[in-house]
């Protein structure tokens, strides 16, 4: 978001960066050490900027990395967080000179209004003021139940004492993925049990041309039964004419967020209960490497993917016993594991954030959750929609905060585009500005 307001290069524009860790860009999904640990995406979807669509190309080249076919590399998410940190790092020289950026070591946990203006009240006591406040807090984590490889910080302090020790994944998702690929590459030879409600794994990312689908063509409105109906039935003809089903979901993309706000509230529950999760795993898929290397775990029956549920884990000496029911099983299986990992996702209902300016601007009226409890509500431009329904036109939000509006809004290459509209809208307001 910043470095989006930056490339307009406005007088009298500053900007002000608030955050709590060390290294801008990482967040969760950057902050990895190991090199195994690819992006989801291809190089060549990963700029940050949609009308540049080879700047992340350019970067990787100027390190000396010289990717033959960006449209078959999956960068390790490491070094894409050292690109997202250089995107504040390598303008800066000049924009600081002219007191445009600022970057503060801090955490907002309260905005309050005074007339025209907000003052940011930090963690350490201080204050700033800023005259608009885009919210780009990322996915709210939940508090673990056991321990995550995730973070690089102490993760080899964390692996089993005894690498041949079994240990308990809370998840078959993604994160899943990161932790079972730390402990394999850590030497955890050890089973793996991962558990989730229905057993799913992502599917693997292939060579794709994404068709060409007009909006008119789209069953919008219709509701996920016929929608489904529909978007089999496209599936069963490009396969027949030698496609593939990657080519139907990629060439959705571009109309995701318009399919999703076609539906009634209704029907955006009913796609959660029974679709998303299907979605999901066919939408965001793994790099060809790390499915290889998940593929032979499970053949050699040291990754062993559950549908079920923990229904009980109780702490014993040297770990845990865990009481696990099986997907249409009322029969309780006890394993005990010396580690838990939860992985079992992130937090969507911003009433169960655990980040305190979520919290006050919910209590404060601010704010209030969308209809479905995924995100706050905010406005198709993304301002912040107040308790009493009234928009709120100094407070936006990007990101996965927004996912109640959009829901397709997770990605870096639907992110940038959110990005990019907000910024032009914001630029586009008369007079001087300070933006935190």
């Amino acid at each position: 978001m910043a470095a989006h307001l930056l490339r307009a290069r406005v007088p009298g524009l500053e900007i002000i960066v608030v955050e709590k860790q060390s290294d801008l860009g990482r967040g969760l999904a950057y902050s990895t050490s190991l090199p195994d640990h690819l992006l989801n995406v291809r190089a060549s979807n990963m700029s940050a900027f949609a009308d540049d669509p080879d700047h992340f190309a350019r970067w990787l080249a100027g390190r000396g990395i010289n990717v033959a076919d960006p449209s078959t590399y999956f960068a390790p998410r490491r070094l894409y967080g050292d690109y997202l940190g250089e995107l504040l790092d390598g303008a800066p020289a000049r924009v600081k000179r002219a007191n445009r950026l600022s970057i503060v070591d801090d955490e907002c946990v309260e905005i309050i209004s005074h007339g025209p203006q907000l003052e940011l009240r930090l963690a350490g006591g201080s204050s700033a003021v800023a005259d608009r406040c885009i919210l780009a807090t990322g996915h709210d984590v939940k508090p673990y139940r056991g321990e995550s490889l995730l973070a690089p910080r102490g993760a080899a302090q964390r692996m089993p004492s005894d690498p041949s020790d079994p240990v308990l994944i809370i998840g078959t998702g993604l994160s899943m993925i990161d932790t079972c690929l730390s402990l394999v590459l850590r030497g955890h030879v050890g089973p793996i049990f991962a558990v989730s409600r229905r057993g799913l794994l992502s599917t693997v990312h292939g060579r794709t041309t994404p068709i060409e689908i007009a909006r008119a063509d789209i069953p919008l409105g219709a509701g996920p039964r016929e929608f489904v109906r529909w978007f089999r039935a496209l599936v069963r003809s490009t396969e027949t004419r030698g496609g593939d089903w990657r080519d139907v979901v990629d060439g959705l993309r571009p109309h995701n967020q318009s399919i999703w706000q076609s539906w009634s509230d209704s029907s955006k529950r009913q796609f959660f209960r029974h679709l998303k999760a299907w979605w999901d795993i066919h939408r965001h898929r793994m790099a060809p490497q790390v499915h290889e290397r998940v593929s032979r775990a499970i053949a050699d029956g040291q990754l062993r993917v559950i549908a079920g549920r923990i229904v009980d884990a109780k702490p014993i000496a040297n770990g845990f016993v865990a009481i696990l029911q099986r997907r249409n099983s009322q029969v309780a299986e006890e394993f005990r594991v010396t580690r838990i990992y939860d992985c079992a996702g992130v937090i969507a209902d911003p009433e169960k954030s655990s980040n305190p300016l979520i919290q006050s601007l919910l209590a404060s009226g601010m704010a209030r959750p969308d209809p479905l409890h995924i995100g706050i509500d905010v406005s198709p431009e993304g301002a912040l929609i107040s308790n009493d329904g009234t928009r709120e036109d100094r407070i936006y939000a990007v990101g996965p905060l927004t996912r109640g509006r959009f829901l397709e809004i997770e990605a870096i290459p639907d992110i940038r585009v959110q990005c990019q509209r907000l910024a032009t809208a914001l630029l586009d307001l008369p007079g001087r500005f300070r933006a935190a």
